[in-house]
């Protein structure tokens, strides 16, 4: 709710130079209690921007936090659609519904954390030792690597901040077609240039390479969760949908499945699985 009250407020104008919105609480509380109850907050702003937020107002924003959905995984023993991978913690969707309550990452980490650990080391002692295939190692270093050498390419960074403004503006707290639609422009736009870009010096510590290669990952993730959110044409949790402020009682019996097809990132509902007897019993007695 605060951060769909802060982008009304940029949105409308009355936003600061860099897009936030200014918090007092210096007027409402002591200089001593501030310190008292937000030690980390006072120590950062006053550290990395000189500001006293027991005497001045602080500059924040929306920005992104968390995700709540993720990788497909079997509930039991977290091994994703993909044999073998097994995904624990936030990474894992499915737990945590239309929004996450504070502090269930933790419990949500040890939890499935402990079943990932000990069913993917049940399956590679059952998995025979494979070859490895030096073709595709080949075709991946060559693929990795494509990124040095001479060529106009545009420097990866450039790349990413206009990714990063995309998702901000475009795919934010609240959502609209409109928005979203525009985003999936920008994005496949991104795409093609991501695919040329170019960095400079060698394989040793080079973040510019990193960046390149984390490039075309950044783009898969923003374009499935773009594409989700115009999929579900109703506002949930943290889901905010501009056009549709209403919960609709029929998506609630649905996930959204993002899939990796031929044509591209796909779209597709499917019916949520039944809640084992257990703990149906469970949510009737509370």
């Amino acid at each position: 709710m605060v951060a769909r009250a802060i982008r009304k407020e940029i949105r409308e104008g009355r936003g600061t130079p860099h897009g936030g919105v200014y918090l007092d609480i210096a007027s409402r509380r002591s200089a001593a209690e501030i310190k008292k109850k937000l030690p980390s907050m006072y120590h950062q702003f006053k550290e990395l921007a000189d500001v006293d937020i027991t005497a001045a107002p602080m500059e924040v924003g929306p920005t992104c936090h968390y995700m709540m959905g993720g990788v497909r995984v079997d509930a039991e023993t977290q091994e994703s659609t993909v044999p073998g991978l097994y995904a624990a913690g936030e990474v894992g969707g499915g737990m945590h519904g239309a929004n996450r309550l504070g502090g269930n990452s933790l419990s949500d980490l040890l939890v499935f954390g402990k079943r990932a650990g000990e069913f993917a080391a049940k399956k590679a002692k059952e998995t025979p030792s494979g070859r490895i295939n030096q073709d595709e190692v080949e075709r991946m270093a060559a693929e990795s690597l494509r990124f040095f050498g001479d060529g106009g390419g545009e420097n990866p960074y450039t790349i990413h901040e206009e990714l990063r403004d995309t998702m901000q503006s475009l795919v934010g707290i609240v959502r609209t077609e409109e928005d979203l639609k525009s985003a999936l422009v920008k994005i496949a736009e991104l795409r093609v240039r991501a695919a040329s870009a170019k960095v400079g010096g060698n394989i040793q510590y080079n973040p510019g390479w990193h960046l390149a290669l984390d490039l075309k990952n950044m783009l898969d993730i923003s374009e499935a969760v773009t594409r989700a959110a115009l999929e579900r044409t109703e506002s949930r949790g943290a889901h905010t949908h501009g056009d549709h402020p209403d919960t609709k009682q029929d998506w609630g019996k649905v996930n959204v499945i993002v899939r990796q097809t031929k044509e591209g990132i796909g779209v597709a509902r499917e019916p949520l699985p039944e809640m084992p007897e257990e703990l149906r019993e469970l949510v009737k007695g509370e």
